[in-house]
């Protein structure tokens, strides 16, 4: 029985777009310090990571609303070091909230920089992302995959990029 529904392939300009409105949240949780909005975050990656993009209303939103009016083509990508990158954003935006209500509670200056320091990382992951499709959680994963702390069959179209254009050539045939 699989528990997780996260797709195989997504459309890379689909998750650059999510990647915008996690850049805009994160930048609106750093400049105003409103370190609660980093616990919307973290149940979004949640949500995405855990379930896949339908699970996810900051996904569904972008595949209902925005996506549709993008005249440009998909660009298929492997969904494994996607999913990778939001359960790395998970952790670190629910650190980030946590942090944030333990400098609330104590007034501790160590947690606020650390929210601090989060807060800079959100904004630049996904600004790499939303700009320039540099992910850099998928780098990540890509680098365990070569140290083999994650199997190859976890992820066969990162491992074998001709499966991933033959695939997207079958999705594409079959639309």
């Amino acid at each position: 029985m699989r528990i997780s529904r996260f797709p195989s392939i997504v459309d890379d300009v689909t998750v650059r777009l999510i990647a915008g409105g996690v850049l805009v949240v994160s930048t609106l949780a750093l400049a105003t310090g409103w370190w609660w909005l980093y616990a919307v975050l973290a149940a979004e990656f949640v949500l995405r990571a855990g379930w896949g993009p339908s699970a996810s209303p900051l996904a569904r939103s972008v595949q209902r609303f925005v996506r549709p009016r993008l005249a440009t083509a998909p660009r298929y990508t492997a969904g494994p070091p996607k999913r990778f990158a939001a359960s790395i954003g998970a952790v670190m935006t629910a650190a980030a909230a946590m942090l944030g209500l333990v400098g609330a509670l104590t007034g501790s200056t160590a947690a606020g920089v650390a929210v601090l320091v989060i807060g800079v990382v959100m904004v630049v992951f996904p600004a790499l992302e939303a700009f320039f499709g540099f992910c850099v959680g998928c780098v990540l994963f890509g680098l365990l995959m070569r140290a083999g702390l994650v199997p190859e069959d976890i992820c066969l179209d990162c491992a074998d990029l001709t499966r991933r254009s033959s695939r997207s050539k079958a999705t594409a045939s079959a639309a």
